[in-house]
């Protein structure tokens, strides 16, 4: 389990780093998206060794990438546009 959990971690800390690089300007500091994707992916490993039990190798981190992606999806704001003007306001 431990060996489960510092893998699930380093890969939330990865997938936050791809989000970072991709996503710069539509999400929140690094230090949140950095913390968030690796308590996500924790929690994913846990959740998914509670739900299927010791011994399924592949299953665990592909559950905690899977909810780290989930948590850090919650994060993004969505894109900066003009505002639009309706015909009542004019």
């Amino acid at each position: 389990m431990l060996w489960e959990s510092i893998s699930s971690v380093v890969l939330g800390l990865a997938l936050s780093w791809v989000a970072l690089r991709r996503l710069p300007d539509r999400l929140p500091s690094h230090r949140t998206v950095l913390v968030t994707g690796a308590l996500g992916a924790l929690f994913g490993a846990y959740l998914t060794h509670s739900a299927l039990g010791s011994g399924h190798v592949l299953a665990t981190p592909v559950g905690a990438v899977l909810v780290g992606a989930v948590t850090l999806s919650l994060l993004i704001r969505p894109r900066r546009s003009r505002p639009v003007r309706s015909a009542a306001a004019q």
